[in-house]
């Protein structure tokens, strides 16, 4: 036996070891992720509106692509929900039923949405009074199907509406994999599963995209089909981690776990490929349409840079210092409120350009509008998390016998 693979045999020993029993461990590095996703956004809306793109070098022609923050959550949503259909099953154990799956979505995310857009839909106006029907539409995320452009205050929703679309298709996708049903999943299910969403999103976005835009009717750019390998990555990821804990791994797995334990070098591998995002190989950063070809490279960067990211926190030594940084109370906490700082940032930062003598686009003010729209959201969104995040969450239970005796072991407040 080699140093590597003793080196990983000590690993794979880690990850089997289990002492709750539980079916779903607890990912703590996953929590700062979220947080990193969320700032990135931040970030990406803030220099856009101060008119930073492309005014600091390499650095400049990064800032655009800092949108890969949705990527990043959208492989942590793959990989945690996914996670614990796969596990259950694997496992013998039952998982919620469909009902009582969605009632879960629907309070993690729905209440914080809420607040957001209704704030926004109140404050944010630049035309006319929004109708009934402007209403209607945003209570039901409906924008991205039936509105040719998207609102103000509200432009990053896009990509919860996207999210939300996945939540309703997985436990379709997991029955297929067969974590639902009499079947069990095995890897050439799981696996095979994975590679069909990922052919259908480079058949969409290559050939399908332009027909759905020639239909006239929202913006097929942000449906699901566009993004599904960035959700894939992370079923993917989730399926290595249960193999690993409950069968152990084979060789390729062996080498992901090992690359997983080098935070280090999974970020530098992720930072070269944000590089390469910011090259004209991704198309144009502002609003001058992608080619097909452009917008697929785009997409398996993204995805690459997303499920390099997660695997640090899927595979992660606890004893390490990045674990420990990662998992300090400030890192988890800011994971912990990241949806809220990404629901209600462009408020913040519509407020912030009205309440100051700054003026959009100049390029000379980045930091004071960053630190106020930060000085501002982070403590909206703390409260946000404990007055209604937290609360809504205890209601998850609601219609279960099993309120009192389950227990909640998955570290990431969103899965």
């Amino acid at each position: 036996m080699t140093i590597h693979e003793a080196d990983s045999a000590q690993q794979v020993d880690h990850l089997l070891h289990d002492p709750s029993g539980g079916a779903t461990p607890v990912f703590a590095v996953l929590d700062p992720l979220r947080a990193v996703g969320a700032l990135a956004v931040v970030l990406t809306h803030v220099t856009f509106w101060t008119g930073d793109y492309f005014r600091h070098g390499i650095v400049g022609l990064m800032l655009p692509r800092l949108d890969v923050g949705v990527a990043i959550f959208f492989v942590l949503s793959g990989f945690l929900l996914s996670h614990q259909y796969l596990a259950s099953a694997v496992r013998g154990r039952p998982h919620d039923g469909v009902r009582r799956y969605y009632w879960k979505r629907f309070l993690r995310i729905y209440p914080p949405y809420l607040i957001a857009v209704v704030l926004a839909m109140v404050f944010v106006r630049v035309d006319d009074e929004p109708t009934l029907h402007d209403w209607v539409t945003v209570l039901w995320m409906g924008d991205i199907y039936v509105s040719d452009s998207l609102r103000f205050g509200q432009t990053q929703m896009w990509s919860l509406a996207t999210e939300v679309s996945f939540y309703i298709v997985l436990p379709l996708l997991m029955w297929l994999a067969g974590a639902k049903g009499r079947l069990r999943p095995t890897t050439r299910r799981v696996m095979g599963m994975v590679l069909a969403l990922v052919a259908l999103n480079v058949a969409w976005t290559l050939l399908l995209n332009k027909w759905a835009y020639d239909l006239e009717t929202g913006l097929p750019g942000q449906w699901l089909p566009n993004y599904l390998m960035w959700f894939a990555g992370g079923i993917a990821l989730a399926w290595a981690h249960v193999i690993t804990t409950t069968r152990g791994p084979g060789p390729w797995l062996h080498r992901l776990i090992t690359l997983g334990r080098q935070p280090g070098v999974c970020w530098a591998i992720a930072l070269s490929l944000l590089v390469v995002a910011a090259t004209p190989l991704s198309g144009p950063a502002l609003f001058d349409p992608s080619t097909p070809g452009e917008a697929l490279t785009r997409q398996t960067l993204y995805a690459l840079i997303g499920v390099l990211l997660v695997l640090t926190g899927v595979f992660s030594d606890p004893d390490s210092t990045y674990a420990r940084v990662m998992s300090t109370r400030l890192a988890r906490r800011l994971g912990h409120i990241s949806f809220g700082v990404f629901c209600i940032h462009l408020v913040v930062l519509h407020f912030v350009y009205w309440a100051t003598p700054y003026v959009k686009f100049e390029g000379n003010h980045l930091w004071p509008v960053l630190g106020l729209t930060l000085l501002i959201t982070l403590p909206l969104a703390e409260l946000i998390y404990r007055l209604v995040e937290r609360p809504s969450m205890r209601l998850r239970h609601v219609g279960s016998a099993t309120a009192r005796t389950t227990p909640v072991r998955a570290a990431t407040h969103k899965s």
